[in-house]
């Protein structure tokens, strides 16, 4: 059950037809669909100082390395607008995901009236995290402006921000030593990649779902 179940299972297509129609609503700034994931990666220190390619001779660098922990990425993608921020942190608890979020409404979509937040089931994709961070005001006030919607368990696939992620992981050098070098180049890919308005179109739907999936839809007796 990596991506998909091996059997029917009502849980997993209530979660993916949920998602699936949040992606094909029309478009509404005052609404705006954004997918939100996280990961960490390995900080890894050369130890030489790597040899530049040149002509005729690949890039040479020293099989031996410094491991500095680890830094975490949370990563905002609104798919309709080709728009996406990475904020680079220590970890990734509740409060560290309750202030990525208040900066997204604060930042970029204060004036929207609502932000549909696409997510997988990580236990600290809830608004419960608001209240272990700020004070019950201010987690109401957040909590408020949040609307939702979680894909299924190990379906993961269906959030947009994978994508995302997966471009970043292409850009990214093999070996980066610190948090402050993470956060130069994740800022060059998040301002390259907004300057050309890259967007994403989701084509999969219900329909298509029902359709292709049905192995995964309970078999209901007339």
């Amino acid at each position: 059950m990596w991506c998909i179940p091996p059997k029917q299972s009502a849980e997993f297509v209530c979660h993916m037809e949920d998602v699936l129609e949040v992606y094909h609503r029309p478009n509404d700034p005052k609404r705006p669909v954004v997918c939100l994931d996280e990961t960490f990666t390995q900080l890894v220190e050369e130890t030489r100082e790597p040899v530049p390619p040149a002509p005729g001779r690949v890039e040479r660098y020293d099989c031996v390395y410094v491991r500095n922990g680890t830094a975490s990425l949370f990563l905002a993608f609104e798919p309709s607008a080709g728009w996406r921020h990475v904020a680079v942190t220590d970890g990734r608890k509740r409060a560290d995901w309750a202030a990525f979020v208040r900066a997204l409404l604060e930042g970029r979509y204060r004036d929207a009236e609502k932000v549909v937040l696409v997510m997988d089931q990580l236990n600290t994709h809830a608004p419960a995290s608001l209240y272990e961070a700020f004070p019950p005001e201010e987690a109401r006030r957040i909590a408020e402006r949040l609307e939702i919607h979680h894909t299924p368990k190990h379906g993961s696939w269906l959030n947009m921000a994978e994508i995302e992620f997966s471009a970043l992981a292409r850009d990214l050098p093999e070996r980066i030593g610190d948090k402050p070098a993470l956060e130069r180049h994740v800022r060059a890919w998040e301002q390259t990649r907004n300057g050309a308005e890259v967007t994403a179109r989701w084509r999969f739907t219900t329909a298509d779902a029902r359709i292709r999936l049905r192995k995964l839809y309970p078999t209901i007796d007339a």
